[in-house]
């Protein structure tokens, strides 16, 4: 019994990697894919039905509406009375696409004068009301 011996004579011991199964699994998994590869190729033919659509460039205008520090009402920089501002917030409601209305009021402009127009503007019906601010100054 020679155990531990360093002697050439000793058959029962290879150091090398036998790469016989890395081979057959590499052969098997090339086969495998060789059958798979024509399969996923395929396709069926189908006619969908097409559809036409057009993008609609009509983006509705804003009305810019400004209020000052005595109360004054400007409608896109021009100077309106509150009976004229009725008649151009129902003119604007008809509008289609119905256009958005900017209110920018100063920083002094008494709440009550903001939700006078607030509430013309929803009588009037115009839907949609953006309030424009100023950034804070840092």
């Amino acid at each position: 019994m020679a155990m531990g011996s360093l002697s050439d004579s000793d058959d029962d011991f290879n150091p090398e990697i036998n790469t016989t199964p890395l081979v057959d699994v590499m052969l098997v998994l090339l086969i495998i894919f060789i059958i798979t590869i024509p399969v996923i190729n395929q396709s069926v033919k189908i006619d969908l039905p097409r559809a036409s659509s057009q993008p609609q460039d009509l983006k509705p205008e804003n009305i810019n509406l400004d209020i000052d520090a005595q109360g004054q009402i400007y409608w896109n920089r021009e100077a309106i009375d509150p009976s004229q501002l009725q008649i151009r917030i129902a003119t604007a409601a008809q509008k289609t696409p119905q256009p958005e209305l900017h209110l920018r009021a100063e920083r002094t402009t008494q709440y009550e004068k903001v939700a006078q127009v607030m509430a013309a503007a929803q009588t009037g019906g115009l839907s949609k009301i953006g309030f424009i601010t100023e950034p804070e100054k840092k």
